[in-house]
């Protein structure tokens, strides 16, 4: 695995282990669920489920990512660099469909889920193409 796909491995594990500690931990201050998810403060307890699962789901793809690291730089590069190429590109397919259900308008003001589909879907695409040029 290249230098370049590590660190953007690296980079986007870091990305969701963030989201998973604003959407289970943090998500009930209101500098998190209006400054990051624009979630009003009387919608909080509708979401709550929602977001607290979708905190574990990002949680899971960066321990797929720092897992897969771990093995390509311990001796099983085979199986890490298959952990870490499926778990970037769930990064990545997630990433494009939070920019589609933006798009749409679903769930929030249209335009305001465009910074964290890029930032969910940029890094692991990196990986991705470094992974297949090498």
């Amino acid at each position: 695995m290249t230098l370049i796909a590590t660190v953007f491995a690296g980079i986007a594990a870091l990305v969701h282990i963030l989201a998973f500690i604003w959407e289970t931990i943090f998500f009930r201050r209101p500098g998190v669920h209006w400054g990051v998810f624009k979630i009003r403060s009387e919608d909080v307890p509708a979401v709550l489920l929602w977001s607290f699962n979708q905190g574990f789901y990002n949680l899971f793809l960066a321990a797929g990512t720092i897992l897969g690291l771990i093995w390509v730089h311990s001796g099983n590069a085979d199986l890490g660099r298959a952990f870490v190429f499926y778990t970037c590109g769930f990064m990545v397919l997630s990433g494009i469909m939070l920019f589609i259900s933006d798009r749409l308008g679903l769930g929030r003001e249209k335009g305001t889920g465009v910074g964290g589909s890029i930032s969910e879907a940029l890094p692991p695409l990196v990986v991705i193409i470094a992974m297949l040029a090498a």
